[in-house]
């Protein structure tokens, strides 16, 4: 595949799907399972030291970027686009556009985030950094959650601050002990 940008110790497994793999950049130490979908109409940005597991699916009309040790757990949806038929809409990818309503936002992993199995995450929403997402879990769209804060549920909800301190430790002494060696 001829990507935007691919960097080092990168492994796609050779039954994920990518279109439009010029749109997307590949940062270093990025793990990408088998029977993954990727549909980059715009630009995908995944960030280092990223996993996204088997069976996720990426799709819509916007961008999505992952920062640096963020995931996306086996199952998870994440759309940047959705039909909303809430006003009497047609729907779907068959009808025309200007029968439809459809909303188009950027989804954002910033550093730290990860979505757990089978998580659903709308148009719009904002990880911030280190959130973590329960498995099971709806992010509705145009959310932004707090940093380093744990939630679950569907709809999302708050239930557990993170440990900042805990986490850029440990995100330190791994870039001593793996990557600044060498």
């Amino acid at each position: 595949m001829n990507f935007k940008s691919i960097g080092k110790n990168v492994i796609i497994y050779g039954k994920a799907k990518i279109t439009f793999p010029e749109n997307v950049e590949i940062g270093d130490n990025v793990i990408i399972d088998d029977f993954v979908f990727i549909n980059a109409k715009k630009r995908v940005k995944i960030g280092n030291n990223i996993h996204i597991a088997s069976f996720v699916s990426i799709t819509g009309n916007e961008e999505l970027i992952m920062e640096n040790f963020s995931a996306l757990a086996t199952g998870t949806k994440v759309l940047t686009s959705t039909d909303d038929y809430t006003n009497s809409y047609l729907t779907n990818s068959t009808v025309p556009d200007e029968f439809k309503n459809v909303y188009s936002a950027p989804v954002i992993l910033k550093k730290f985030s990860i979505v757990g199995a089978n998580s659903v995450v709308l148009p719009g929403a904002v990880l911030s950094e280190g959130t973590y997402v329960g498995a099971n879990s709806l992010i509705k769209a145009n959310t932004i959650t707090e940093p380093y804060s744990l939630y679950v549920g569907s709809p999302i909800r708050k239930i557990k601050n993170m440990d900042r301190e805990k986490i850029l430790a440990l995100e330190k002494k791994y870039l001593n002990e793996y990557v600044d060696k060498k």
